[in-house]
């Protein structure tokens, strides 16, 4: 199935697939009581921000877009306050916003695009890859575990306290 997979740019045309997707995974994190993604983030505009910024990244199949994810080299003001301690000090990579479509979903689609950031990171010499889930999104932490994050402590945002992640990589 991977060779089938194309990863690219997330281009203006897709937002409206991306944006189904995302409100397929809010949808799915409410059926689960979680909290994350249920008070209004992300929003369309954080969506259209990512492209205009050049952080959007898709995964297609034939039929189009099937996965997206912010893909950030920029650094993230809420890591630098962990309750914790990182594994390193690297300049590094974090992935925002990732969701996949209903349709592939229990296929490995999370796991791929994650493999696919950290590609891109080393080809941007970037090796320290950083990432944060709420405590209830059994599905990332499994990604994170199974592609060998390490728990690293707890960092703040506006809308709540997230488990922080890191990964050495290169």
């Amino acid at each position: 199935m991977e060779d089938k997979i194309t990863f690219r740019k997330a281009e203006v045309t897709d937002t409206e697939r991306i944006w189904q997707i995302i409100l397929q995974a809010k949808e799915q994190m409410r059926l689960m009581n979680s909290r994350q993604w249920q008070d209004g983030y992300p929003a369309i505009e954080d969506i259209t921000a990512d492209i205009a910024n050049g952080y959007g990244y898709v995964l297609c199949e034939k039929n189009g877009v099937i996965a997206y994810g912010a893909i950030v080299f920029d650094g993230e003001p809420a890591y630098e306050n962990i309750k914790g301690k990182w594994l390193t000090d690297l300049p590094y990579v974090v992935v925002h916003r990732l969701a996949v479509a209903d349709e592939v979903k229990r296929k490995g689609i999370g796991s791929l695009f994650m493999r696919k950031a950290e590609e891109l990171s080393l080809q941007n010499g970037i090796q320290s890859f950083k990432v944060d889930t709420n405590f209830d999104n059994v599905y990332m932490q499994k990604i994170l575990y199974a592609l060998n994050f390490t728990y690293c402590g707890e960092i703040f945002y506006e809308h709540g306290e997230r488990r922080a992640y890191e990964k050495k990589i290169g």
